[in-house]
């Protein structure tokens, strides 16, 4: 796999398989502050006994059953603080995309961060990205995504996996290779174009494979606030547009969205 990732000129320079540890980003961003870690590392686990989504949700799953790494960036360089939002958004469309040539298999996005296979004719949860900031100018995004779990392996009954949504492929090597090229690709662009999402087709591109847009949504929001609309676009900061009722549109930038219906 190093082979495969890491070359001259790369975005890639290190990448690390450990058995088994709590949680890749928290080991990422622990190694961070020790010392000025290089752009490019990459943490792999086998499994993970305290990974953690959005909110600080727990996330579990048997060893040797998804892929669970993260990955150090450095967009500073470059690229406004303001635009940062992207990167969650980015990686989802980099894991989706990757998923769908090497796994064969049929992927959404549901913003801002889950990655949704069908098992069954029903939308589930196989996927999940987490970005925080590692300090120094650093970004570590997360990444868990369920590969060969069974039915009765599921963390709870709304959760899905690449296995239960017909993929040709389960082998983790070239799924989390097809990710990490695509993740590399989309972040070449992205810097290259100061992080405008616009103007390196990231918008577009996210919009395209958006499960959420065009559904209307209950965006439940910080302090304990709830909004209800059309989810119409998401706009040049990541940020996701509902239409409301009352004719108004609404950004939101943070929040859990929940699918109500079909748009």
């Amino acid at each position: 796999m190093r082979r495969a990732l890491v070359r001259e000129g790369g975005l890639w320079r290190e990448v690390d398989v450990v058995q088994r540890t709590g949680s890749t980003n928290s080991d990422l961003v622990a190694r961070s502050a020790e010392g000025r870690l290089r752009e490019g590392v990459v943490l792999v686990a086998e499994e993970q006994t305290a990974a953690r989504g959005r909110l600080d949700r727990q996330w579990v799953a048997p060893a040797r059953s998804g892929l669970f790494f993260s990955v150090l960036l450095r967009p500073g360089d470059g690229v406004p603080m303001e635009r940062w939002g992207w990167l969650p958004l980015l990686t989802g469309v980099a894991v989706a995309t990757g998923l769908a040539r090497a796994g064969g298999v049929d992927t959404a996005l549901k913003w801002p961060n889950d990655v949704l296979v069908t098992v069954g004719g029903e939308e589930r949860k196989a996927g999940g990205i987490l970005a925080e900031a590692a300090g120094d100018g650093g970004v570590v995004v997360g990444v868990g995504v369920n590969v060969s779990l069974r039915a009765d392996e599921l963390p709870v009954p709304t959760a899905g996996s690449l296995a239960l949504a017909g993929a040709v492929s389960t082998d983790r090597d070239p799924l989390l290779r097809a990710v990490l090229r695509g993740l590399e690709d989309w972040y070449g662009r992205w810097r290259a174009a100061g992080g405008d999402a616009g103007a390196c087709g990231l918008q577009e591109a996210y919009a395209a494979g958006c499960a959420t847009l065009g559904r209307v949504v209950r965006a439940e929001l910080p302090g304990d606030r709830a909004l209800v609309g059309e989810a119409v676009a998401v706009d040049g900061d990541g940020r996701l547009i509902l239409a409301t009722e009352a004719g108004v549109q609404e950004p939101v930038g943070a929040g859990d969205i929940v699918h109500l219906r079909a748009g």
